[in-house]
């Protein structure tokens, strides 16, 4: 029987007016910290988002939403954070904030392959 690691996970939202707190699920970030595992799965359908809003800024929404992968994977071009250690990083993308780009709270589960759990909770709850 293989291990089982413990691992946390939020879901990536855009939430296009704040004010109205109506959210599109963009994507999923998974960490296990025994295993030093921060990835994101992240996809911008930009066809579901219209719907919430028409005229958002689709580059800027993209950027933000590249920059959130990069501090997740330690890019250098994400800057000081990604010298971050992988939890450091983790509770910073999910700190709680009020922009476009947000994440849920974070729940936990057991798992013997986060990579797995990612690509599942991705299917699950973004597609």
């Amino acid at each position: 029987m293989q291990e089982k690691y413990l691992f946390e996970y939020a879901v990536v939202r855009v939430v296009p007016r704040v004010e109205r707190e109506e959210f599109l699920n963009v994507g999923v970030i998974v960490f296990c910290k025994q295993l030093k595992f921060l990835q994101s799965k992240i996809v911008l359908n930009e066809e579901r988002l219209c719907a919430f809003k028409d005229g958002m800024q689709l580059s800027e929404l993209r950027a933000a939403l590249e920059a959130f992968d990069q501090v997740c994977t330690g890019t250098a071009s994400a800057g000081p954070i990604s010298k971050l250690d992988t939890a450091a990083r983790f509770r910073w993308l999910t700190a709680t904030r009020s922009t476009v780009v947000q994440t849920s709270r974070v729940h936990s589960g057991l798992t013997t392959d986060p990579s797995a759990t990612l690509h599942h909770l991705f299917e699950t709850l973004v597609l």
